[in-house]
């Protein structure tokens, strides 16, 4: 195990060699398919006492609860170095900085006491690029070599973007040659740029976009009845967008309160739904009608209060933690609940090999690994984090080639969570 910290050094070999993607990168916020499922297999599925082995553990990642982005040998996220609002590359091997490079302006965005980015890089690996949004809405392309800037955009004062309560959070998201910022602004809720010049290609619409507002929820790239579209959850809404030209599919009233924020799960022409604040989770069907889309609500509970450490289906189930409930497993096309569980604090959740893992996010923040069974809560190990930073433990796990990612403020770790013979 290496564990080390950084005093503004970057670590530069080899950079100059070409960035190859793996099946099992994890490029964008919820993985490769967006749903917070790994491929891979052959990892472990019992941890011992104490935990995986710890590989590296880094410090000089900044403030910020942005969780990573993987390809190959590297590793991306987001914090505030050296007075600003920064990506961070680093060497997937140790936890060395390959580079450190500015988007955007320091500090607490909005209300509340929590400052630095908030959402994950996403990695293009076939154009070479980085694509990150700043928790003050300062969207940007880097080269993956070097992170040398390629564009910038203010989407506040460019595109009239209206800035969160706690800041822009929701993810980019990257289709073919455009990528989405969801930013709701006066003239749309969503952006689609040229993500190699940055340049506008569309702001979509919503029935009255002066009244959704981006909260913090990222929009699901999905085929609905044969139709590929944009999936965006907002404040107020649940809507269907058309990739080519951002206009509306399809939109059905959805309410939440304070903050909606778990990203949408789509599962054939169902869309689920849940966030926080006693507001539960909604499923909608949407069908094609002739050339037109309709969604119709097919039930709401509250049995699912997901605040933000998001929801995952395996099959025909969701599962997540839900407010005052604990860990729960849902069908989703009932709502009807399998279990629920407080056998581990509130937190968030990530899959691979018939395994979640857990990650409380008090400041105590222990680790658990449990099964992906509709049959009750099985666990499989947990450990305490080292180095806990006191603050909340909000970024998601990641699991990449083996390895768990777990993100703590300034600070990295890297577990080997493979199962080796």
């Amino acid at each position: 195990m290496q564990t080390r910290r950084y005093f503004g050094k970057l670590v530069l070999g080899g950079v100059a060699a070409a960035v190859s993607a793996r099946a099992s990168d994890w490029a964008q916020w919820r993985g490769p398919k967006q749903d917070g499922i790994s491929p891979e297999t052959g990892l472990l599925q019992d941890w011992p006492a104490g935990g995986p082995k710890l590989v590296w553990n880094v410090a000089g990642v900044g403030n910020g609860y942005s969780t990573v982005a993987t390809v190959g040998d590297r590793i991306l996220t987001a914090g505030e170095v050296g007075g600003q609002s920064s990506v961070i590359c680093l060497n997937a091997k140790d936890g060395s900085k390959v580079w450190a490079t500015a988007i955007g302006k320091t500090g607490t965005a909005g209300c509340c006491n929590a400052g630095g980015p908030r959402s994950a890089p996403t990695i293009d690996v076939a154009a070479g690029l980085v694509l990150a949004h700043s928790q003050y809405g300062e969207a940007a392309a880097l080269n993956l070599k070097d992170g040398k800037e390629v564009w910038k955009k203010d989407t506040m004062k460019e595109l009239g973007a209206r800035l969160p309560v706690w800041g822009f959070s929701s993810a980019p998201v990257v289709d073919g040659d455009q990528v989405l910022f969801t930013i709701c602004g006066a003239e749309g809720t969503v952006v689609a740029l040229d993500k190699k010049t940055g340049k506008l290609i569309w702001q979509s619409e919503l029935k009255d976009s002066s009244k959704d507002n981006a909260i913090y929820s990222t929009l699901v790239v999905a085929t609905i009845e044969g139709v590929k579209q944009y999936v965006q959850l907002t404040d107020i809404s649940i809507a269907g967008i058309n990739p080519a030209d951002g206009k509306l599919l399809w939109r059905a009233d959805r309410p939440g309160k304070t903050a909606v924020i778990p990203t949408p799960v789509v599962f054939g022409n169902l869309v689920y739904t849940t966030s926080g604040y006693g507001v539960g989770c909604n499923c909608f069907e949407v069908k094609k009608n002739g050339n037109k889309f309709e969604a119709a609500e097919l039930w709401n509970n509250k049995q699912m209060v997901n605040h933000h450490g998001g929801v995952i289906r395996v099959g025909p189930n969701v599962y997540g933690h839900s407010d005052s409930k604990g860990w729960t497993c849902q069908d989703i096309k009932t709502g009807n609940v399998l279990w629920q569980d407080k056998s581990f604090g509130k937190g968030s959740i990530a899959y691979a090999d018939n395994r979640f893992i857990l990650r409380q996010e008090d400041k105590a923040g222990p680790i658990a690994l449990i099964e992906a069974s509709p049959t009750g809560y099985k666990e499989h190990g947990r450990f305490d984090q080292p180095n806990r930073s006191g603050q909340m433990a909000w970024p998601h796990p990641v699991i990449s080639n083996g390895k768990l990612y777990i993100r703590d403020e300034d600070r990295l770790l890297c577990f080997d969570v493979s199962a080796k013979a």
